[in-house]
């Protein structure tokens, strides 16, 4: 017989261990991890493997890739029914440099908790751990579980990227703890792609010799306004050339500029359009060079048939505590986008319900901690009757 999911019994017991919860999320906080200090991501992630043993008790297996100047790869395996886990991701990093706790300490307001990372994304992994400790408490069933820590998130995942894809090999879903969106689940995300146009001219005095010279920021100029009408907001297609540089001095033809832009699609099919238009980018005068070079960071994470079901199945959980859940597509990407790509059904920001992801005063709501925390379990709870 499949288990029955009582999402009201497990609020009640995730709200006895809200002391404990808050405890745990002020001291995670409290722990720096900026993607570019490898020293603090490393006394971050050790501390947080403390935590992991002393809540979830030991793992079945834990596997680590080095992260080279960044944060290591850590990889937990927790043994469930079935064979097929659930694969639950979570990063580490936050944007925050070393220092910044110290004007901006984490914090406590009624229901309103701030600090340096805690929307994005420390709120969250405490919630997925604590799901995880009163199933375990509750003696109720769940898959075999896959957690993912990366320390690479916020600068793209360059060395997690290949680790998180072996790590789906399998899986039969995939939660991100990442942030909500307003509370909604993200159920689509843009593919994001990073370019770079450099542009190669011939330099001249621009006063006594201008016909001799051909000028590479004109030329940049001119592939700048081609890339922009690339965009197409009915399709959701956004291209950004956000920072340019170019040329030496005001009375020397500009013999180089450089371009970076930003690409969001939301289908392959845009993607293929955007990448076709790149491939075709050239020069008006044919003794400039243009070079187009960069790629695509992140898939398009697709809204799929089990991804819809996956939703569907977490709306009806939520709902049984008076939650009205809902989804949403964003332009942001995240590392769900590499697992939606191999066709793994993927919930994201079930994370922290709250605001302002990457600024000053990002906060959390405890009561949202306490809802997400229950919803989690129940959710995987409920998926042990779906293997």
């Amino acid at each position: 017989m499949a288990p029955r999911t009582d999402t009201a019994a497990l609020l009640e017991r995730v709200a006895k261990h809200h002391g404990e919860m808050l405890e745990d999320l002020a001291h995670y906080v409290e722990l720096e991890t900026p993607s570019d200090d490898r020293p603090l991501l490393e006394a971050g992630l050790a501390r947080i493997d403390a935590w992991l043993r002393e809540r979830l008790g030991e793992p079945a297996a834990v596997s680590t890739t080095g992260g080279g100047a960044y944060g290591d790869v850590r990889v937990y395996d927790y043994p469930g029914e079935g064979t097929a886990p659930v694969l639950v991701l979570a990063h580490y990093d936050t944007v925050w440099p070393k220092g910044t706790l110290a004007d901006w300490p984490f914090g406590v307001d009624d229901d309103r908790a701030t600090g340096p990372g805690i929307f994005d994304m420390k709120a969250g992994l405490v919630q997925a751990v604590w799901a995880l400790r009163v199933l375990a408490e509750a003696g109720l069933s769940r898959p075999p579980v896959r957690l993912v820590l990366n320390g690479d998130e916020e600068i793209g995942s360059p060395v997690s990227r290949p680790v998180i894809e072996a790590a789906a090999e399998g899986a039969g879903s995939a939660l991100v703890f990442e942030a909500s969106a307003a509370g909604a689940l993200k159920t689509a995300r843009k593919g994001v792609g990073i370019f770079r146009v450099d542009v190669t001219g011939v330099e001249a005095h621009a006063g006594l010799d201008p016909r001799r010279g051909v000028s590479a920021v004109d030329e940049l100029a001119r592939v700048v306004l081609t890339l922009h009408d690339l965009t197409d907001h009915e399709a959701g297609t956004t291209v950004n050339v956000g920072v340019v540089t170019g040329g030496t001095r005001t009375n020397v033809t500009a013999g180089s500029a450089v371009g970076h832009l930003d690409v969001r699609v939301r289908t392959q099919a845009e993607a293929d359009r955007i990448d076709a238009a790149l491939a075709a980018v050239a020069p008006a005068d044919p003794r400039a060079t243009v070079t187009v070079s960069g790629e695509w960071n992140r898939p398009v994470m697709e809204r799929s048939e089990g991804t819809a079901k996956l939703f569907a199945l977490a709306r009806g959980l939520a709902a049984d505590i008076g939650v009205d859940l809902a989804e949403c597509e964003v332009g942001g990407a995240s590392d769900g986008n590499f697992v939606a790509a191999l066709g793994v059904p993927v919930l994201d920001g079930f994370g922290a319900v709250g605001d302002g992801a990457h600024a000053r005063g990002e906060h959390i709501s405890l009561g949202g901690m306490t809802e997400r925390t229950a919803l989690a379990a129940a959710l995987l709870h409920a998926l042990t009757a779906t293997r």
